[in-house]
């Protein structure tokens, strides 16, 4: 059995990145640091390096539920550190009593720096409290064209990562269905209660991520563990496929976080 037949297809390039980090990190028994890897790529990087007696490996753990992190690719006798990472966190200071900075406010200011995606990680907003997380390498550069977010002029303050603050959690409410097929169009549909002709708008208008990653297919499958973000209508995970009615559906846990 091929390697990639355990990822999708779309998953290759990522497959095919770690490991030539693998490689390098053996060949050379140095140590490599990762960009900022959302779960899924957490959990392709840990199916890869494995327990390997020469090579392991480790996430930057700035806080509980973090959910993007850089990884670590180390020999056996190295012992990383929180610095080994290279990761600079900075706290939003703006005039918060005149003006609401919200996550997408944020998220589209940092694009618009033209930033990478990859090159940072959570956007914490807590109230009146907005953190950030960067890659060290680029975080001057940040600092210094990071001054506005929407009409709010903004400066960032350097904070060590012990001063993070842990993200507001919302519930997941659970649900139960059942779908004709797996495919990612039946599943939105059925979880958030539309049509399959009104998710599909969603979906060509690039407004829907599987795995953190943009897809624009309607007959993109999903699998047990997946998780599904539609902008504007919340989140969802496939928790269980609980097997086949006698009618042939697809019988269907899912954990559903509705945006506010």
């Amino acid at each position: 059995m091929s390697l990639y037949e355990h990822f999708r297809q779309e998953e290759q390039p990522f497959v095919d990145q770690v490991l030539e980090w693998k490689r390098l990190a053996l060949d050379q028994y140095s140590v490599k640091v990762t960009d900022f890897l959302d779960p899924r790529e957490r959990y392709i990087l840990e199916s890869l390096v494995g327990k390997s007696n020469d090579i392991h490996f480790k996430f930057w753990e700035g806080y509980n539920e973090i959910e993007r992190t850089r990884g670590l690719l180390y020999p056996s006798y190295f012992e990383p550190v929180n610095e080994d990472f290279n990761v600079q966190c900075f706290q939003l200071e703006y005039p918060h009593k005149f003006v609401s900075v919200q996550h997408p406010d944020v998220l589209g200011a940092l694009m618009n720096l033209g930033i990478k995606r990859e090159k940072f990680g959570d956007i914490i907003v807590n109230d009146k409290t907005v953190q950030l997380v960067v890659a060290k390498e680029i975080s001057d550069y940040v600092e210094m064209n990071f001054t506005s977010v929407g009409k709010a002029n903004v400066y960032l303050q350097k904070i060590n990562h012990s001063e993070l603050q842990e993200p507001l959690s919302d519930s997941w409410d659970e649900g139960y269905g059942t779908v004709s097929s797996l495919r990612i169009d039946a599943v939105l549909a059925e979880a958030f209660r539309l049509s399959r002709s009104k998710v599909v708008p969603y979906i060509k208008g690039k407004k829907v991520k599987l795995n953190w990653k943009l897809i624009e297919q309607t007959s993109s499958e999903v699998q047990q563990g997946d998780t599904i973000s539609i902008r504007g209508l919340g989140r969802l995970k496939l928790l269980q496929i609980d097997g086949q009615t006698k009618k042939g559906k697809w019988k269907i846990t899912v954990g559903i976080k509705k945006s506010k």
